[in-house]
């Protein structure tokens, strides 16, 4: 049976023109950033490849940029683009998987199946723990998690019918405070009957109020992000 061998990790969103400037900023050549790459981390970095970085013909990857972050004097956050990803919000924050599995009471091989998958499956308490050790708010830990399209069904059908019965499911995907959470569900409620009602008093049926509220709940996750102020 022949083994393939796994796909390599990607590389984070480095962000090349922060990268330059800081490097001119610290009165550094290409060929200086290099020589501190293979002197103080042991990377056969060439000044021809650092200058591709800096021109976005190539990037980093994790190890290098964490390498690039110490040569430069910089946090490796500070050589990202906004992060999406579980990898990204962690790479910017400088942190070994291990490290973070252990601070979230993961297990270090499940969070990396986890992270490699872009796949959320810790329970509600490690989600928490997540979400405050990376230092992301409800809506960036939601899209890190790759709960987007969860929230949106839960969201709907909190928004159709008994809204109650979605407090809990979506608390599940979001650490947000109860009452807090059970507000917004219930506007939101309330705003899509709002327009269903409506529809029904226009004698329309199927018409410009039943877009209405098709419309209304294309864009359930906007209109709760709204609610929310978060």
């Amino acid at each position: 049976m022949r083994v393939h061998p796994s796909p390599p990790a990607p590389t984070p969103p480095f962000d090349a023109l922060a990268a330059r400037r800081l490097r001119e900023g610290l009165g550094m050549a290409p060929g200086h950033v290099a020589y501190g790459l293979r002197a103080q981390y042991g990377l056969d970095v060439s000044p021809e490849t650092v200058t591709a970085w800096e021109r976005g013909l190539g990037r980093p990857d994790a190890r290098e940029l964490t390498a690039l972050a110490g040569v430069l004097w910089c946090s490796p956050g500070e050589l990202l683009t906004a992060a999406t990803t579980l990898r990204e919000h962690r790479t910017a924050r400088g942190m070994a998987p291990e490290d973070l599995a252990r601070r979230i009471g993961v297990d270090a091989r499940a969070y990396l199946r986890m992270e490699e998958s872009g796949r959320w499956r810790g329970n509600e308490r490690q989600t928490a723990a997540l979400a405050q050790v990376l230092g992301l708010g409800p809506r960036e830990l939601l899209k890190a998690t790759g709960r987007d399209a969860e929230l949106a069904e839960v969201l709907r059908d909190a928004a159709t019918t008994r809204w109650q019965a979605y407090v809990r499911p979506a608390s599940k995907l979001l650490p947000m405070r109860r009452d807090h959470l059970e507000e917004v569900l219930q506007r939101l409620h309330a705003d899509y009957q709002a327009r269903m009602v409506a529809t029904h008093s226009w004698g329309d049926s199927g018409g410009s109020g039943g877009e209405a509220g098709r419309a209304y709940l294309e864009r359930i996750v906007d209109h709760f992000w709204t609610l929310a102020r978060l």
